[in-house]
């Protein structure tokens, strides 16, 4: 029964449901049947048989809010899943390790400096802010060895905590309005400003690293049973370490850059998925990308419509839940991960 619910068949049709639901839900309801009929007749180029402006909401405001939805939840998941098995521990998540304050630091950086204006200039500038947090976590908690908890914990703090500072200090600086609501965006995440030419280089990375790593699931489950193994076996750990690890920051860096900061999505999923698939990878990866896609949807959702006033930022809906289960792991049983502690 566990396989049945996890296995991708399954999970993508479930995913449809809930993209379809989650396209008709909001401030304006609109039937399933008319956002059906809406989507069917852009994709094939004829005209909707429904009001244009509920048609305009439609196409031009929500479909493609919960395609980045579903984009932005896989490649999170994606994140967790490979930098836990990279390093080891069931806690290394972009947001928990400082990454993504990183990423955060550098787009903020690109907007209020205005390299927004150069093509990919604020993804290029979070992929640099993510890679040097990445490897000022790794040098801290020690990328050589196996890492403990509360060293990767740490370091990761430590690494947030300076990178929130820089980026408070930026806006500060900057001293308008507009640098603070730019702020507010890359710091609390949301997915409001999601339009159809938004989505290019989100899917595309997104893509391209996910078919990647789904090559690399007899690596993933060698890394994560240690080096000794890795070794026995004629894998280089450190180089797929360093090459996965800037994989992730370039993913992170993306996503940070179109969304903000969404924080927890790469702890929750995995965790969840896996007391269901277990440590390997050959189930838990495909698993973790459509429900990672599934998650982010159903927070997207409820950021739009707990509020009758406005959006909420989704970051606090994923904190909310991500929260509470990085304590019990932090204090409590880590559950199967790799078949240790």
């Amino acid at each position: 029964m566990r396989q049945l619910f996890t296995s991708p068949p399954v999970l993508a049709a479930l995913l449809a449901l809930i993209a379809v639901c989650a396209v008709s839900a909001g401030s304006v309801s609109v039937p399933a049947g008319d956002t059906l009929a809406i989507i069917t007749a852009k994709l094939t180029g004829n005209v909707p048989a429904v009001d244009p402006a509920v048609t305009d909401i439609i196409w031009s405001l929500r479909v493609p809010r919960v395609l980045l939805a579903m984009t932005a939840g896989a490649g999170l998941a994606l994140a967790g899943v490979v930098m836990q098995a990279s390093v080891q521990n069931p806690l290394a998540e972009p947001f928990i390790l400082g990454i993504a304050s990183g990423a955060s630091v550098g787009a903020t950086l690109a907007i209020l400096i205005g390299s927004a204006a150069i093509p990919f200039g604020v993804p290029g500038c979070a992929f640099v802010g993510a890679i040097l947090a990445t490897l000022a976590v790794l040098l801290l908690a020690g990328i050589h060895q196996r890492v403990s908890t509360v060293k990767l914990v740490l370091a990761g703090a430590a690494i947030s905590a300076l990178c929130t500072a820089a980026t408070n200090f930026i806006v500060y600086m900057a001293a308008d309005a507009e640098g603070m609501q730019s702020a507010a965006f890359w710091t609390m995440g949301s997915l409001a400003d999601a339009k159809w030419h938004s989505l290019f280089l989100p899917v595309l990375v997104v893509t391209a690293l996910a078919v990647y790593f789904l090559s690399q699931m007899r690596t993933l489950d060698v890394l994560l049973l240690g080096e000794d193994l890795a070794i026995t076996l004629g894998i280089d750990a450190s180089a797929k370490r360093r090459l996965y690890m800037g994989l992730l920051a370039l993913l992170t860096g993306v996503l940070v850059a179109t969304c903000g900061i969404i924080g927890f999505v790469g702890l929750v999923v995995p965790h969840l998925v896996r007391s269901f698939t277990g440590a390997s990878h050959r189930r838990l990866l495909p698993a973790a990308l459509l429900v990672g896609a599934i998650f982010l949807v159903i927070a997207d959702l409820l950021a739009r419509t707990l509020l009758p006033a406005g959006d909420l930022p989704i970051g606090i809906i994923t904190a909310l839940i991500g929260a509470p289960l990085f304590m019990k792991l932090l204090f409590g049983s880590s559950g199967n991960f790799g078949g240790s502690r």
